[in-house]
């Protein structure tokens, strides 16, 4: 497809990565020379000039484009961008919209706006965020087949039952868990088969029914306490939306908030919350607070080097869920080492986001791929595709159908029934499959075939 992105920011550069990884032809428009100059390590085209303008929309050739994502600096702006790529004839519009009141109001206006998806990425994190608090236990999960089945990502202890496991043992301590990626040390990441042995610290990704999960994971000894109370260390937009989200689920909601303007705009909008004004790198606040008691904590300052170290010392003094911001992609084979229990960035969420938007259209033009999410750090892909009559991979026991390396078959919902699959099980018309690869681009079903070793 040819996207044109308009914005080379954070999420914008971030954004031409991910894309870029998709063989898409990407184009990207800034009126700052320099932030365009920084993208020359990447195989896009640039145009220098206002997003806004339609002059610079048409050099940068939107009226032959698929695609245009706006990520300016302000709502208006990228709604407006939008509005006008559209009049230029652009394929589709997704708009970057950040204010939380705008958000019922761009839903009414979709159509008259011409746009086709609109993205929030704090809302969408602080989304992300509660997802894992909901089962403290996870570092992510991810949910596929409408919420039927979910991809848990889990650290092994020391004392679990599963150090020194060989997975084709697993089944007796818990049927219908498939563990499909496992991420060992700094960078090893394995697609495992049968013959894997587990160790402790291993963090494995496995797919399973979401009661089932909870019992596996009671079963390999991790502690899985309902969270009853947490701590927001800052008080930005992530902070408000994840604020909003766990009141919602009944969790008392403590804010600690440097600024005091912010801070009393935080305490109008959620009267439910308790909010302080106060420094969150103050160690006698944190102790007055009682942070030590806390169910979770969650580091959402600014400053990313704050939040590593806020983290760092409530992992030293509770044993509560961690949960840590990171807007930079530097350092990251640092921050791996170290302990901040569930670490999120906000701008590959969004990207993740866009990436299944992307995918979505494309299926339209052949694509059967229904969910998609990065995972183990964006080293491996989980999609969930929908097998067609002509699908060459059904009718043929798994044990038989030869797949690419480093691929598994990780479920099938066939009618609502979820099966874990077995060698002699076969994919038929009709059902969704989960597939968990570290190959990125695959569009279709039948993409998973080794065409080297298959015989039609």
């Amino acid at each position: 497809m040819k996207i044109v992105i308009i914005g080379a920011g954070k999420i914008g550069r971030t954004l031409a990565e991910q894309l870029l990884q998709e063989d898409h032809e990407i184009t990207v428009i800034d009126h700052r020379e320099d932030v365009l100059e920084s993208l020359s390590s990447l195989d896009v085209l640039t145009v220098e000039g206002d997003g806004l303008s339609t002059e610079t929309q048409l050099e940068a050739r939107m009226n032959e484009a698929d695609l245009a994502i706006a990520v300016l600096a302000t709502d208006e702006q990228s709604l407006l961008a939008c509005l006008i790529a559209k009049k230029l004839g652009v394929g589709s519009t997704i708009a970057r919209v950040r204010n939380p009141e705008y958000a019922s109001g761009i839903q009414l206006l979709k159509e008259d706006l011409g746009l086709s998806f609109t993205f929030n990425p704090e809302f969408n994190c602080a989304m992300e965020m509660a997802r894992v608090l909901r089962s403290p236990s996870a570092i992510k999960i991810d949910s596929f087949c409408r919420g039927r089945v979910e991809l848990h990502k889990v650290r092994i202890p020391v004392d679990s039952p599963l150090n020194g496991l060989k997975l084709m043992e697993l089944g007796k301590l818990q049927p219908g868990v498939l563990i499909c990626a496992v991420e060992r040390g700094e960078k090893d990441v394995y697609i495992p088969d049968g013959s894997f042995v587990l160790q402790a610290g291993d963090r494995i990704s496995f797919i399973t029914k979401p009661r089932t999960a909870m019992k596996f994971i009671q079963k390999i000894g991790i502690k899985a306490d309902r969270v009853k109370q947490i701590m927001l260390l800052g008080g930005g937009k992530i902070s408000y939306y994840l604020a909003k989200l766990m009141l919602d689920f009944g969790v008392k909601v403590k804010i600690i908030e440097a600024n005091q303007e912010a801070s009393e705009m935080l305490k109008a909008m959620l009267p439910d919350a308790d909010v302080l004004h106060g420094d969150a790198t103050n160690e006698t606040l944190l102790s007055q607070e009682r942070m030590v008691d806390m169910d979770a904590i969650a580091s959402l300052t600014g400053i990313d080097e704050e939040n590593v170290l806020l983290s760092l010392y409530a992992g030293s003094i509770t044993d509560a869920k961690i949960i840590t911001k990171i807007n930079r992609t530097t350092f990251s084979h640092i921050i791996d080492k170290m302990d901040l229990g569930s670490v999120f960035h906000p701008r590959y969420i969004a990207a993740d986001m866009i990436v299944r938007f992307v995918r979505a259209l494309e299926n339209s033009q052949g694509s059967n791929v229904e969910t998609l999410y990065k995972i183990v750090g964006g080293k491996a892909e989980a999609l969930e595709f929908r097998a067609t009559e002509n699908s060459e991979v059904c009718g043929i026991p798994l044990m038989e159908l030869p797949t690419l390396p480093n691929l598994l078959i990780g479920a099938i919902n066939r009618d609502g029934t979820i099966l874990t699959p077995g060698g002699r099980d076969a994919i038929m018309p009709g059902d969704t499959v989960i597939v968990v690869t570290t190959e990125s681009g695959l569009d279709d079903l039948d993409d998973i075939i080794d065409r080297r070793r298959w015989k039609a």
